[in-house]
């Protein structure tokens, strides 16, 4: 017993000795030039920060007047579980930190904002550091914000996350930093995944919360290290929750420079080999292998190549940036498109249900008979053959189940009758929205045009609405 004592307290000294020897080396370690940071993502610019203002005022307005009408009318939010606030149109990109604990999320964000050695720096360490989802964002001085606050500012876009209870809103947090990049972006960094804790365990749904911001986020860089490539249950449903957003999916191979050579192509290709099975699409996601810290790198390395993946990443950093209008559009116009699809699902089961109904017909049966087996009625066949849809578009046939489960079809009209003289037809609006409007706002960034008044040449927009589903 002694002697397993003895043993113990020898390697206790040792540890010790070793993490002292590391801190003084990491002390003495000459620090990392960042120049190329402020010159790629130009943040000695003195120019004033474009005023888009009148653009988001305008895609509000086409999302309130064209798109949120037909939204609300047909419970769209209950099928998505996505509802667009005002703070989410007017918001800043997002960029979300996702990986395993420990490999250098924290320490990334510190590094690209130089807030190392300084009061506005996110704590990091060997040990899983972060347990909170935390928001940096820009203000005029260090301000700290509690989830609930977050939670309850209508101006902010993080209103919806109140519906994940309150014990995750005392896992949020939002902290206010005076930097330039922060004016023109947003960044998330969230809970290292750490496979041996169930989910449950953290008082949250965690899966959920990260499916909240995966939708809301326009780049999202997913961080591994040389010592974390094993892939587990967490991980897993994290990559099944990223399917259908591979476009925003960056891999970063962090702690490039802690290897040699020969052990960097075995671990890269190792990294390829462990998540090959979770990307399923035919070009995968880029990669990018540096050391993101403010170190220097270590002797002996690949310096250059280390430098140019990190001007890289830093491109397609400023290129989400500089995107920023022309992304919020796309996005506004596909959320359109999936909302005209659900629409035209809905009339589609309610035109069926009115077309099998008899007086001595039982209507629960009716439609039980409808929602089981679409397909026996050609629910989806008969919208991809009359209506502009692609098939790859179509929802779930087995989320209409859940749908109507909580949504009677009799709360729902026709949308030939979801019409009046003054407001016009919801269908044509959307429709409208989608084919020009929304088309036109984006051109008009391009051609420096003002998108504050609509072109009713184009949009007709001192026409009578059609209805092209009224019955003559």
């Amino acid at each position: 017993m002694k002697a397993l004592l003895l043993l113990c307290c020898c390697l206790a000294s040792l540890l010790l000795s070793g993490q002292a020897e590391t801190e003084d080396v990491s002390e003495e370690a000459p620090m990392r030039d960042r120049s190329h940071i402020e010159k790629t993502l130009m943040l000695n610019e003195d120019k004033p920060s474009d005023d888009y203002t009148a653009v988001l005022q305008r895609l509000r307005k086409i999302y309130h007047t064209s798109i949120k009408p037909l939204e609300q009318s047909y419970k769209y939010n209950e099928l998505r579980q996505h509802e667009i606030t005002d703070g989410e149109i007017t918001s800043k990109p997002m960029v979300l930190f996702l990986g395993p604990w420990s490999v250098g999320k924290s320490t990334m964000i510190n590094y690209l904002l130089g807030l190392e050695d300084t009061r506005y720096q996110l704590y990091t360490g060997a040990e899983p550091t972060t347990s909170e989802f935390t928001v940096l964002m820009h203000g005029p001085k260090l301000k700290t914000i509690e989830g609930i606050v977050m939670a309850a500012d209508s101006a902010r876009s993080f209103s919806p996350l109140e519906k994940f209870g309150q014990n995750f809103l005392e896992k949020l947090i939002g902290i206010e930093v005076p930097h330039k990049l922060l004016e023109r972006v947003t960044f998330v960094d969230t809970p290292g995944i750490i496979e041996n804790r169930k989910q449950q365990e953290r008082g949250y749904p965690f899966n959920d919360v990260c499916q909240w911001f995966i939708d809301r986020a326009d780049l999202i860089f997913v961080v591994f290290d040389p010592t974390k490539l094993d892939v587990g249950l967490e991980l897993e449903t994290l990559f099944r929750q990223l399917k259908g957003r591979e476009s925003q999916i960056r891999i970063i191979l962090n702690k490039a420079d802690n290897l040699a050579t020969q052990m960097l192509m075995r671990v890269y290709g190792a990294l390829f080999w462990s998540l090959a099975p979770l990307i399923n699409v035919t070009e995968p996601p880029r990669v990018y292998v540096s050391s993101f810290w403010p170190q220097d790198y270590k002797p002996d390395t690949h310096r250059e190549l280390f430098l140019k993946e990190e001007i890289s990443l830093l491109e397609d950093l400023n290129q989400v940036i500089e995107n920023r209008l022309e992304n919020k559009i796309a996005f506004i116009r596909q959320h359109a498109i999936r909302v005209r699809i659900h629409a035209l699902l809905v009339d589609r089961y309610l035109q069926t249900y009115k077309d099998k109904m008899t007086f001595f017909s039982d209507g629960e049966l009716v439609f039980k008979d409808i929602v089981e087996d679409p397909d026996k009625f050609y629910i989806f066949k008969t919208i991809l053959a009359k209506t502009n849809v692609s098939k790859f578009d179509l929802p779930n046939r087995e989320a209409y189940k859940d749908f109507f489960g909580i949504n009677p079809i009799s709360n729902f009209k026709l949308l030939s009758q979801q019409c009046s003289y003054m407001g016009g037809c919801f269908l044509e609006k959307i429709e409208r929205a989608i084919t020009q409007e929304l088309p036109s706002l984006l051109g008009s960034l391009g051609l420096g045009k003002n998108p504050g008044a609509p072109n009713c040449d184009k949009t007709g927009c001192g026409e009578t609405p059609k209805n092209r589903y009224k019955k003559h």
